[in-house]
């Protein structure tokens, strides 16, 4: 799952890259940044080395190959588009789990292994935006980062009350994908905070 999911994310760079016409080089580069980005961070802030794809270089081949892949099929991708959004919530909540989960081997406090989750679900994306020049999604009024915190909530809560692991992993991840899956479908969003008043 973790495999799909990282394949997924830099596919998605990918066809951000080419919306914004990178070079072959440029799509490669935003695409690992995008799937590694964020696991990548939270190793750095945690000091929890080597870091994923250092330690396991085919992460970052696959990456690399999954964003060549996309320059290929670009023109079939929009019959796809369902099944990415799928797959991206599925890349989401899978991502949060597993940050929840590094934070909790270093035996981080409750906040930080929320935060590491979090972290990990959500920052390779704002680093795709941002590199793409766009607002980070994290920051627009869907509900993503949001998603990521109850599913980190849910799992890490989970633990602490001694229900099975699998359980609970398979719980978190289930409301966090419908949450997400429901967002999409029918609008959700936080609500947006707005001043135009010129303070001069």
């Amino acid at each position: 799952m973790y495999i799909v999911a990282i394949i997924v994310e830099a596919m998605s760079a990918a066809l951000a890259a080419g919306r914004r016409s990178m070079d072959w080089v440029g799509v490669c580069m935003l695409g690992s940044i995008t799937a590694l980005g964020g696991g990548s961070v939270r190793d750095m802030l945690l000091g929890h080395y080597p870091l994923s794809w250092i330690k396991n270089p085919h992460y970052l081949l696959i990456t690399v190959a999954a964003a060549l892949f996309t320059i290929f099929i670009a023109r079939f991708m929009y019959r796809l588009r369902k099944i990415f959004l799928l797959l991206d919530a599925v890349g989401l909540v899978l991502f949060t789990v597993i940050g929840c989960n590094v934070a909790l081997e270093m035996h981080q406090p409750f906040i930080i292994v929320i935060t590491a989750g979090l972290i990990t679900g959500c920052v390779g994306g704002v680093l795709r935006d941002m590199l793409c020049a766009d607002i980070p999604l994290l920051f627009r009024s869907e509900l993503y980062a949001t998603v990521s915190v109850i599913t980190g909530l849910i799992y890490v809560g989970g633990l602490r009350v001694e229900l099975p692991h699998d359980l609970v992993t398979i719980l978190a991840m289930a409301v966090g994908l419908v949450l997400r899956i429901m967002a999409l479908r029918f609008n959700w969003s936080m609500p947006k905070f707005v001043y135009t008043r010129d303070l001069h």
